[in-house]
């Protein structure tokens, strides 16, 4: 059965979990690189472009809208559990299959020691670093960037230590929520990424608050503005590299700041002590199922 995940060139800390993640949770030799069967885990991967002739096994996943939705019903799938209430109703899956997303069971792991030093934290999307100007935003209002391309282990060290995160990619407010790090969430630049928070935060009864963040850079004036939730090819960045185009950005990366600095006084969020919980009982009982399963 091979681990199956979105991945990059870049990587992402909420993709990268995967093999952080199941490496601890799963016995030795669970996995492997056998592609007639999948074993889909941490992200927004319900997608319809897995092949039909593998046999998917769908451990907390959530349907983002990435492409069409794929039918869970063609025999080619088995649903353990997904990530939310939306992904099962989108989906046609009975109510009980929305858990959470698998990232919870990082709660029954031995993680790394806080990170000192770290009052509040930002999570920017990934790809927001690619197209924005964070860490110098980070830097004129003083919060730490949390940088989701960085190693697994220094990002969980990282927000475990924060006093409180504020985060535009999911995966920091749900690592933050399991960790019980305080979070404010910010709603990501790019649209593309918005309904799939409501689908995490449902399912564990979060009557969520998200904030506006403002663009760091003219490609994400461009794409949030101009040209709302267009992807921008290769030559996208001209935009932050011309001469001509410096002193707006360096305008709008201070406007940023600023921004940062108001919603990191916002009231932070966290599911309450009786909903993680069962939620992390219900993914862990899940799993051993499964695992049991195939063990038999």
């Amino acid at each position: 059965m091979k681990l199956s995940y979105y991945k990059e060139e870049v990587p992402n800390f909420g993709d990268e979990l995967n093999p952080w993640l199941w490496d601890r949770l799963l016995p030795a030799g669970f996995l492997d690189d056998d592609p007639s069967e999948l074993f889909i885990g941490i992200g927004s991967i319900l997608w319809n472009t897995w092949p039909r002739t593998s046999l998917k096994h769908v451990i907390g996943s959530g349907y983002g809208g990435y492409t069409a939705a794929p039918d869970l019903h063609d025999g080619s799938w088995n649903v353990v559990f997904v990530r939310g209430p939306r992904t099962a109703e989108r989906l046609g899956l009975p109510p009980q299959t929305a858990i959470c997303d698998s990232a919870i069971l990082l709660r029954t792991t031995d993680l790394p020691e806080p990170a000192g030093g770290i009052d509040i934290g930002f999570m920017p999307h990934f790809e927001s670093l690619q197209r924005g100007f964070w860490a110098e935003a980070c830097r004129l209002a003083g919060i730490r960037l949390i940088d989701p391309r960085g190693d697994v282990e220094t990002v969980l060290s990282e927000i475990r230590g924060c006093r409180m995160l504020v985060t535009e990619a999911m995966h920091g407010a749900i690592v933050a929520d399991a960790v019980r790090t305080p979070w404010v969430g910010v709603r990501p630049l790019h649209s593309s990424h918005h309904t799939k928070w409501l689908d995490w935060s449902e399912a564990l009864g979060i009557d969520l608050r998200m904030h506006a963040l403002r663009p760091s850079s003219l490609l994400e004036v461009d794409m949030t503005l101009v040209r709302p939730g267009k992807m921008h090819g290769p030559n996208g960045n001209r935009l932050n590299k011309s001469l001509l185009a410096a002193p707006f950005n360096k305008a709008l990366t201070y406007m940023a700041a600023q921004r940062l600095r108001q919603i990191a006084r916002q009231e932070p969020q966290l599911s309450s002590d009786a909903n993680i919980e069962r939620a992390t009982e219900r993914a862990h009982a899940a799993l051993e199922r499964f695992v049991s399963a195939r063990k038999a």
